[in-house]
């Protein structure tokens, strides 16, 4: 605003100058004279201006013809000159114009038709580095792998392009699924790109698909600087890694490097139930008994859960029922009303046969939460108690069509797994699963092996069956019969195709074979 109004003043001053110089020069009577080679010229001083300004516009014309005869000679001795530079502009208006409709033709998604635009552009424009680019996007959605490689490789040779070379590479090793390239390319990547999110995402999916547990720890620590996550879900997926590298570690004999790692699974995400079976199964395979109990218990007091009660029960795998059901004292005592809890007490006083206990503790699960565990634990203690056959049978029936309960799901696909991993064996997703119950009910199943084998222990399988009587009556199947020779298991799951079977001991309640059919 001040310089227009500046340049607007400077306008009327040189205005004024003017008028007024005009009309000193109208009232002066004088005359120019003009004397050049004996000869004299007499001007009026208006006539003398109009007379210079002729010349200079004269000169100056005569300056621009020898410009452009200089430059047509150029022009025919291969130099620069402007006749060049008019063609260039030319080849260059329409390459961009083939630049721009190969572009709209790439976001319309016609592949060939971008290709024919993009070489167009290639052949009027000499950017090699922004033809390449268009080319390879084009060649790509045509179709055409092999030329969009050439492209990208192309771009390999110039330091400003060689990062979007690199990632055009990568993603066609993706495509055909060579995830080992494709993962030395994302790594090339991120040494050129640090910050690049896309990159970041990608390399942290191909280590953690690889089992490259420390290169993808190192990837998610930059993308929790980058911002790119939040620092909690950064926490508990740095424990998800350090819990799967304790894993390895416990694999290849390294105690003390498993140890160290499950340590600090916990203390990054002290909820991860897997982490804290995982070292308390270390802390006890070192003879630390009493730190693994610990480890338990804080975790059973954050959330109670089947596999630490059964990693618990693991710790002294060979006590009788009484003194089993004492040490897990610590455990009952808390979350009193806790499904969970209820259950656990529930198994371990009938693996004491005390089934009025048993019934006490289960409570009202059997009506207010119905799942295939519960109504087997029910059907057991009817069956304990001598309750008639067709009550018995009344429970294993719903039992069958009752819902598994909590499982590991995959939160993004919805598999679910018989124990947790870091990644879903069906959609390859990181940290995905979760312990809840199925939103459909699976194949029939009855019972839950996540805790009851290792809580009740395993019978000898070549011991006779236990005599009928006061203390251990008869199986009943669930057509009423009994069966001596029959399963002798809590709860047997079958086959959706064949017919099911499933039978309670009253006596004892035995160790079921796991299921893994989930």
């Amino acid at each position: 605003m001040i310089w227009s109004l500046l340049k607007v003043g400077i306008f009327l001053c040189l205005a004024a100058a003017i008028t007024w110089g005009a009309g000193q020069i109208m009232e002066d009577p004088g005359e120019v004279l003009i004397a050049f080679g004996g000869q004299e010229v007499r001007l009026q001083p208006l006539d003398f201006i109009v007379a210079l300004a002729a010349l200079l516009l004269a000169f100056w014309l005569l300056l621009k013809l020898a410009g452009l005869i200089v430059a047509t000679i150029r022009f025919f001795a291969g130099g620069d000159s402007a006749v060049g530079r008019w063609w260039t502009r030319g080849h260059e208006r329409r390459g961009f114009d083939s630049l721009r409709d190969a572009l709209i033709a790439i976001s319309a998604g016609e592949g060939k038709t971008a290709l024919r635009y993009a070489e167009k552009a290639e052949r009027n424009l000499d950017r090699p580095a922004l033809t390449s680019m268009v080319m390879a996007q084009a060649a790509d959605l045509a179709g055409n792998p092999a030329r969009a490689e050439a492209q990208y490789r192309q771009l390999l040779e110039d330091d400003k392009t060689r990062f979007v070379g690199v990632l055009g590479l990568m993603k066609q090793r993706l495509g055909e699924g060579k995830t080992d390239v494709a993962l030395k390319l994302a790594e090339k990547a991120f040494a050129l790109k640090p910050a690049h999110e896309g990159v970041m995402e990608t390399l942290f999916s191909l280590q953690t698909g690889a089992g490259d547990w420390s290169g993808a720890r190192e990837t998610l620590k930059a993308q929790v600087k980058a911002r790119i996550l939040p620092r909690d879900i950064g926490a508990r997926r740095d424990a998800v890694l350090a819990l799967a590298i304790a894993r390895a570690a416990e694999a290849d004999g390294q105690v003390a490097a498993a140890q160290a790692a499950a340590a600090e699974a916990i203390s990054l995400s002290p909820g991860l139930v897997p982490a804290a079976v995982t070292a308390a199964r270390l802390k006890a395979a070192s003879g630390d008994r009493k730190s693994a109990e610990r480890i338990l218990r804080r975790a059973w007091e954050a959330s109670p859960h089947p596999e630490l009660a059964e990693g618990f029960a693991a710790l002294v795998p060979d006590e009788d029922p009484e003194a089993r059901r004492k040490r897990f004292q610590v455990l009952l005592g808390v979350h009193v009303e806790h499904p969970q809890t209820k259950m656990l007490a529930t198994e371990l006083a009938l693996s004491a046969e005390d089934f009025p206990g048993a019934r006490r503790a289960l409570g009202d699960l059997a009506e207010s939460r119905p799942t295939a565990r519960v109504l087997a634990l029910a059907a057991a203690i009817e069956r304990g108690e001598g309750a008639p056959d067709h009550v018995v049978r009344g429970f294993l029936a719903r039992a069958l069509s009752a819902p598994r309960g909590e499982q590991w799901i995959c939160s993004v696909c919805n598999h679910v797994h018989a124990e947790w991993v870091p990644i879903c064996e069906n959609c390859g997703a990181f940290d995905t699963l979760t312990w809840q119950q199925a939103a459909q009910p699976e194949a029939p199943q009855i019972g839950d092996d996540a805790a009851l084998p290792v809580i009740i222990g395993a019978q000898d399988p070549g011991a006779p069956d236990a005599p009928a009587g006061p203390d251990a009556a008869p199986r009943v199947a669930p057509n009423g019969s009994d069966d001596p020779h029959g399963p002798d298991t809590t709860a047997t799951a079958a086959s959706p195709q064949t017919e099911t079977t499933a039978a309670v001991d009253l006596g004892k309640t035995k160790q079921p074979e796991p299921d893994r059919a989930a």
